[in-house]
């Protein structure tokens, strides 16, 4: 049960990186098929960072047309599809941040209308969930001063500059530091997935 999960997971992540790959040729329908694949996650991390559901949509709709103009720039070889569009997207949100005309978390609840219904099946959600647990398990591993500054950069909006400045470290030291953090994670996870 366990592989066929796993075998669903790599199948939706292939034809990703597969539709990615085609849009970067000019396979204009290859753009459709990651928007279906991706706006629930992309939106979120777009309304999470904004707080406001009309800025997160400008944001979202940015990131598309971006991803349109330069998806040349994939390398399916770096990194895996989602990774590289979530951190697109974290960017597009950050951006609108740095204008100053976002009123960041100033939606009502009320306001916050829910995302359409796409939710996974169930089996998807058990390996997101052991995916989701192990990543964790990897990301407590590390030094405490590098596991705040990464949860601050990628689950909380921080930029790399705004830590650099919170740490009282120039830019490049605390790129640097991230940047191993990641590698360890990434060692530590992929080393989870063998066992």
């Amino acid at each position: 049960m366990a592989s066929e999960r796993t075998k669903s997971s790599d199948e939706a992540r292939e034809a990703l990186r597969d539709a990615m790959i085609r849009l970067a040729a000019g396979d204009e329908s290859a753009l459709e098929q990651i928007y279906n694949a991706t706006r629930v996650k992309l939106f979120g991390i777009c309304f999470r960072i904004l707080g406001d559901r009309k800025e997160a949509e400008d944001a979202l709709q940015d990131v598309y047309v971006n991803l349109w103009q330069r998806a040349d720039r994939f390398d399916p070889e770096r990194a895996s599809p989602i990774s590289w569009l979530s951190t697109f997207a974290r960017n597009r949100a950050v951006d609108r941040l740095r204008t100053g005309k976002v009123r960041a978390g100033s939606v009502a609840v009320d306001e916050a209308m829910p995302l359409p219904d796409e939710a996974p099946l169930a089996d998807m959600l058990l390996v997101d969930a052991e995916r989701n647990a192990q990543i964790h398990k990897c990301i407590e591993e590390l030094d405490p001063n590098t596991r705040e500054h990464i949860r601050s950069a990628f689950f909380d909006g921080y930029t790399y500059a705004q830590l650099a400045e919170r740490a009282d470290v120039p830019l490049g030291t605390m790129k640097s530091w991230i940047r191993r953090g990641l590698m360890k994670l990434r060692t530590c996870f992929e080393a989870s997935e063998r066992s």
